[in-house]
C-alpha cells in the first residue's frame, strides 16, 4: 500500500513491527480488509458481470442482454448503481424489494431474479469473493405466473385470420400455425430454406431486433435448428408465394419488409394487419405467437407423441433434443401429412 507521508509509513510499519513482537500480527486479514476498501460500487460490477456473462458455456443472447440491460437501468441501479457492493444488506434488499414495480409482477420477479444473481456471482468468485454472502434471499420473489392463458385458435379462426391479412402475409401465418414458427424464424427464411422436392423447411437462423439493430443467428435453442415437413395443403401457397413475393436469388427474404426486399420485417409491420384479422376472427386476445401454440396442439391432435411435437417444435434443452428429433425424423412427414387430413376434415365428419 501507498502512504500520503513518510510519517505515515514509519507508523504503519511501527505498529506492525509490534503485532509481529507480540505474536497477533494477521497479513490475511489485513488484505481482506484492503479488498474491502476496494470493493466496486454494484453498478460497476454488474456491468462487467453483463459483458462477460454466459450460459451453458456461450454468450448471452443479444435480445437476453438488452433486457438484462434495461432491467438494470429501470429498476436496480437507481437504488444500487452507486452502492458498494459488500455494503449492500439483507434491510436493504427487503426493503427495495417491497418497493419494486408496483403493478407489474413479471418485472418485479425478473429484476429481483438477475439482483440474486448478480449477487449469487459476486458472492462465488473466486479466489476471494467479494462479498461474504448473498444478501438476496426473499422465498418464492424470483417467480412468476403466467399471465396470458393461450386459448388456441380453432381451423375456422384460422382461416378467418388468413383471409383477413394481405396476400403477401398468409404465407406467414399458415407457417406460423402449421408448421409451429416462431416469428424470428420466419422473418429470416429465405428462398433457399424451402426444400419443394423434400417438401421441408430448413429452419437454420432467426432474426431479432435489438435498439432498433436487426441481428441475424442462430434459433431460440439448439433443437430449433431443424427441418420441418410442409403439410401437403400448404404446398400450392408456398409455391405461389415463391412465385409472387419472393426474389430469384437464394438468400432472397419470404417475408421482407413491405417495398424493400433485402430488409427484415419489423415487429410492427405485421402488427398493423395482424390485429385487424384477428379482430374479424374474434379473437381480440390471441398474439402472433399464440399461432405457434395452434399449430403444437393441432399437431397433438394427430397422435403424434412427445418426442415428435418437441422435434418438430424445436423446444427442448439441446440434450433432450437431440434424442426428440432423432425420434421424430422419421415420422415427421406423416405428422404434416395427417395436419392436411386434419385442414380438410368436415365440421359433420
Amino acid at each position: 500500500m501507498t502512504f500520503k507521508s513518510q510519517d505515515d509509513a514509519i507508523a504503519w510499519v511501527s505498529a506492525r513491527r509490534a503485532e509481529i513482537e507480540m505474536e497477533v500480527w494477521a497479513p490475511d486479514a489485513a488484505a481482506r480488509g484492503a479488498m474491502q476498501r476496494s470493493a466496486p460500487n454494484f453498478g460497476a460490477y454488474a456491468k462487467v458481470w453483463l459483458e462477460g456473462r454466459k450460459t451453458k458455456g456461450r454468450e448471452l443472447r443479444p435480445t437476453t442482454r438488452y433486457h438484462y440491460q434495461q432491467l438494470l437501468d429501470i429498476y436496480i441501479n437507481p437504488t444500487f448503481g452507486e452502492m458498494r457492493i459488500d455494503r449492500i444488506t439483507v434491510d436493504d434488499v427487503n426493503k427495495w424489494y417491497d418497493e419494486l414495480a408496483p403493478g407489474k409482477e413479471t418485472a418485479r420477479a425478473q429484476a429481483y431474479s438477475l439482483l440474486r444473481t448478480i449477487l449469487t456471482t459476486a458472492a462465488s468468485t473466486q479466489p476471494k469473493p467479494l462479498i461474504p454472502f448473498n444478501p438476496a434471499h426473499i422465498r418464492g420473489a424470483g417467480n412468476t405466473q403466467r399471465v396470458h392463458k393461450v386459448r388456441p385458435a380453432s381451423l375456422q379462426e384460422l382461416e378467418t385470420i388468413v383471409a383477413e391479412l394481405p396476400e403477401r402475409y398468409r404465407l406467414m401465418a399458415l407457417l406460423a400455425a402449421w408448421c409451429a414458427m416462431r416469428f424470428g424464424e420466419l422473418a429470416e427464411l429465405r428462398r433457399g430454406d424451402i426444400d419443394l422436392r423434400d417438401k421441408r423447411v430448413k429452419i437454420r437462423r432467426g432474426v431479432v431486433r435489438v435498439d432498433g439493430q436487426y441481428i441475424v443467428g442462430p434459433p431460440k435453442t439448439d433443437a430449433g435448428i431443424r427441418d420441418v415437413a410442409i403439410p401437403p395443403h400448404l404446398l400450392p401457397a408456398v409455391e405461389a408465394h415463391l412465385e409472387k413475393f419472393t426474389g430469384p436469388d437464394r438468400d432472397s427474404l419470404l417475408f421482407p419488409s413491405a417495398g424493400k426486399s433485402a430488409s427484415h420485417m419489423a415487429p410492427a409491420t405485421l402488427y398493423k394487419v395482424f390485429y385487424p384479422a384477428r379482430e374479424a376472427a374474434g379473437r381480440k386476445d390471441l398474439r402472433w405467437h399464440d399461432l405457434r401454440h395452434t399449430g403444437a396442439v393441432l399437431a397433438a391432435q394427430t397422435g403424434a407423441t412427445l418426442a415428435e411435437l418437441m422435434g418438430r417444435l424445436g423446444h427442448t434443452t439441446p440434450g433432450a433434443a437431440m434424442r426428440y428429433q432423432h425420434a421424430a425424423a422419421d415420422r415427421d412427414t406423416e405428422i404434416a401429412k395427417r395436419l392436411s387430413e386434419l385442414a380438410e376434415r368436415r365440421p359433420d365428419e
